[in-house]
């Protein structure tokens, strides 16, 4: 039996909802709970703290904690899958779907966890991502490219995709004709959005940005000819083949001018070339925002990207320094 949806979960079509994991802010930050037949899968988990938001899903779905087959990160970074550990323990039947390369910090997350907490500190750790919680490993399957698995009567496909992460997966729905992009088809927050449509800007997050790595992902993805593309920052986009081209060629366009950017830049000293490249891709975005018709002053685009500007920056720094 169906109860009335939390306001933070969004029917998308049949068989598929949007959750926002309230990590950050509203509208940053989202999972997707799939269910076909009665079976149902999540893909991204967000943190900790957004479990309960996934678990409210499942209840007011009239869901079984045992319907869950899959729990599907598209990548081991936290607002991904800080929340994989957690979730997992609450839910005795499921079984989770990691790239390879991911599989070993989801099953001890020490490390991972010790390489977000040199970042952030680890009073922010314990404010913004909750616990880190291991997998035990025979419930962790690594996934390969091309495998499919089965939710229900609905087929989900994996396709290896660099270009963000060396250990990102995205996933195809055959019933939706739509990816699950993970942060392999960038950013459209709805602030961002216009008359236009969705406006997109990638994600360069430190530290395995390799901008020829993510324009070939982003060409695979579109070969497919998508009508949706569910993205994790945040929600979905497209509705018609056409509008995920268009989504696509304008995400290539701003990375295009981003690595121009960043090979400008590339020989200054690390503190002055940080700044340039912050001062740049916040003049980039505020440009690329305003030829799609937003309005947005530029001091408010730097509020809302304050920190997309940051990781974008050093991940930009990561990759020019290889």
């Amino acid at each position: 039996m169906h109860t009335a949806l939390p306001d933070f979960v969004a029917p998308l079509a049949e068989g598929l909802w949007a959750i926002d994991t309230g990590f950050m802010r509203a509208h940053f930050d989202a999972a997707y709970l799939v269910v076909d037949a009665g079976r149902a899968a999540f893909v991204d988990t967000g943190t900790a703290f957004g479990v309960p938001r996934l678990l409210a899903a499942l209840d007011a779905l009239g869901l079984a904690r045992d319907a869950v087959q899959w729990v599907i990160p598209t990548h081991v970074h936290l607002d991904h899958a800080g929340g994989a550990g957690v979730l997992m323990r609450a839910l005795p039947a499921a079984r989770l779907l990691v790239h390879p390369r991911g599989a070993r910090h989801l099953i001890d997350p020490t490390a991972l966890w010790a390489g977000a907490t040199a970042v952030y500190g680890p009073d922010e750790m314990a404010r913004a991502y909750g616990e880190a919680v291991p997998i035990a490993a025979e419930r962790v399957d690594p996934t390969s490219d091309g495998m499919r698995v089965a939710l229900g009567a609905r087929a989900l496909e994996f396709a290896d995709t660099p270009g963000h992460a060396r250990h990102h997966h995205c996933l195809w729905d055959e019933a939706s004709g739509g990816w699950f992009t993970g942060d392999c088809f960038g950013l459209a927050y709805p602030e961002l959005a216009t008359p236009q449509g969705p406006w997109m800007l990638p994600t360069t997050t430190p530290v395995q940005f390799e901008p020829d790595a993510l324009e070939r992902t982003i060409g695979r993805l579109l070969a497919r000819r998508p009508r949706w593309m569910y993205l994790t920052h945040f929600g979905r986009v497209g509705g018609t083949e056409g509008e995920v081209q268009r989504l696509g060629a304008q995400l290539l366009d701003v990375l295009a001018r981003m690595v121009e950017l960043g090979r400008r830049e590339r020989h200054l000293a690390p503190a002055a070339r940080h700044e340039a490249l912050m001062r740049g891709l916040l003049e980039l975005y505020a440009a690329g925002l305003h030829a799609h018709g937003g309005t947005m002053s530029r001091a408010a685009l730097g509020e809302l990207l304050a920190v997309d500007l940051e990781l974008n920056a050093q991940g930009m720094a990561v990759w020019l320094d290889r």
